[in-house]
């Protein structure tokens, strides 16, 4: 069921409404993000967790989408701030092309790609995206784009200590005259005043910290735990609960951004702690982007969970309430760690990624023990002059991986492939298929974590075999088709119950 706008004719859509004004009612946490809630007494909007007093039924409008709030007129609360809600991962194609143009759009508000950029990325025309985008949202990619600037603006204003001309720098504003004046319009107060109301976390030096929001409940140590297993040495480093690691980015005008972040967990808010080095500001909204697809804040843990409950029949607690898919930071790192854990164990691939890094990354000065390099670009690797088997050969690299790594290297540097905001994911495991070393494991693995495809099940991995013993090839795939379209995670849950 989606969220509906009350229109002339109420009662036609009087039960429905009644559905979410019930859910805002008992601050269900399922449906943060889902929906927002105008309040015309106040002219405010909220998620549908908000903790404020509950307004009177005909005097909530429903919408699908805070951009739509705004555009309605009405701002964002102080109290719940929309800024925080997860956003959602749709598995509906037209839905999920309209979802990954929004996440572009979210990620690039910094510098503002176009629409038509923006389409050919995704394999449509412009035209096409916009009116699927007034279909879903019904709101324009424009207008789209104005919200998710001044969310963010909103969200570095609360928990920072930053100049505001510097938010509005962050936040993808070409100067501070155009930032107040929407700002305003929009807000009915200055950025200055906002920053009065509200109690900021401020910053250490060198660094800023902002939220993320997610649908509770969230398995954080499983996450952490899985992340640990496989971290890369000299890039990512799980300390106390927290996870840090190198990035390195591009901004709008070509510079490289270096630096390294901290994820932690604050569950008394259902939100993640993002603690960046200011070296990183630039591209802010890039880094937020990572972080969302990493630990798959998108994620509607119930729905999945509703969807796999078959699981626990073929083992109590199979399926697990809250597990999330691990997704990745950067493409092409998790591209290789795949390539490199063929048919070796995670503790070797690990070893073997630690000396890839070692050999060609960037070494970079963090100040944070173990974060020593970001991890070799697909340009540099490209770069690199002779065999490349004579370059990674010494590494322990054998040579068909080596290949594999080069060929991803070039399809990505190529843009031959997509794997972060591709809009038909089967396609882009064909096309990884038909790269020198990549099998279907290689690819599905590549598919559910740097894609974050819902759907992707690699059926020949040793620890789901192992999870479903004795059963054959045949009847894990037929069982599989009833997890459609949540494979991957199944799969997790399966690796975790080893």
């Amino acid at each position: 069921m989606k969220p509906v706008r009350k229109t002339g004719n109420f009662d036609a859509h009087k039960s429905e409404s009644q559905v979410w004004y019930a859910a805002f009612k008992r601050k269900d946490t399922r449906f943060d993000g889902r929906f927002f809630v105008g309040v015309a007494s106040t002219g405010i909007y909220c998620r549908p967790v908000c903790r404020a007093r509950l307004p009177k039924f005909e005097n909530c409008t429903f919408y699908d989408t805070a951009a739509e709030a705004e555009h309605a007129g009405f701002r964002p609360c102080l109290l719940c701030r929309p800024e925080l809600a997860p956003g959602s991962a749709p598995v509906d194609a037209t839905a999920h092309l309209v979802h990954q143009a929004a996440k572009l759009i979210e990620q690039n508000c910094a510098y503002g790609e176009s629409l038509e950029g923006i389409g050919e990325r995704l394999g449509y025309s412009a035209r096409h995206l916009r009116r699927a985008f007034l279909e879903e949202f019904h709101v324009s990619p424009v207008q789209y784009l104005q919200t998710s600037r001044l969310l963010l603006a909103k969200n570095l204003l609360t928990n920072t200590n930053l100049s505001v001309l510097d938010v509005a720098m962050a936040a993808g504003f070409g100067s501070l005259r155009r930032f107040n004046d929407l700002f305003r319009k929009r807000y009915r107060l200055t950025p200055t005043a906002l920053r009065s109301e509200v109690a900021g976390a401020g910053r250490q030096d060198g660094e800023i910290t902002v939220a993320l929001g997610y649908r509770p409940p969230y398995l954080w140590q499983q996450m952490l735990d899985f992340l640990a297993l496989r971290a890369i040495p000299g890039v990512e480093v799980i300390k106390d609960g927290e996870y840090l690691r190198t990035a390195h980015f591009v901004t709008g005008d070509r510079r490289d951004a270096y630096g390294w972040v901290r994820v932690g967990h604050q569950p008394r808010n259902n939100t993640l702690s993002v603690t960046v080095e200011v070296a990183l500001l630039p591209v802010l909204p890039q880094v937020l982007a990572s972080v969302r697809h990493l630990f798959d804040l998108c994620c509607d843990p119930n729905a999945v969970h509703e969807a796999l409950a078959s699981m626990n029949e073929i083992k109590p607690n199979l399926c697990v309430l809250g597990t999330r898919l691990p997704g990745c930071f950067n493409v092409f790192e998790m591209a290789v760690r795949a390539v490199l854990g063929q048919q070796i164990t995670i503790k070797a691939a690990r070893t073997l990624a630690g000396r890839f890094v070692n050999a060609y990354g960037t070494p970079v000065q963090t100040g944070v023990e173990g974060l020593t390099h970001v991890f070799p670009s697909p340009g540099g690797i490209v770069a690199l002059r002779g065999s490349i088997e004579n370059h990674l050969g010494p590494l322990g690299i054998t040579g068909v991986r080596a290949k594999a790594i080069w060929g991803l290297a070039q399809a990505l540097v190529r843009g031959d492939v997509d794997f972060k905001f591709c809009a038909q994911p089967e396609e882009e495991v064909q096309k990884l298929m038909a790269l020198p070393g990549i099998g279907a494991w290689t690819a599905q693995y590549i598919a559910m974590r740097a894609m974050g495809w819902p759907d992707a099940f690699p059926d020949t991995d040793y620890g789901v075999k192992k999870a479903l013993a004795p059963r054959t090839a045949k009847e894990i795939s037929t069982m599989a088709a009833n997890w459609r379209p949540w494979r991957s995670y199944a799969t997790i849950n399966l690796w975790n119950s080893l």
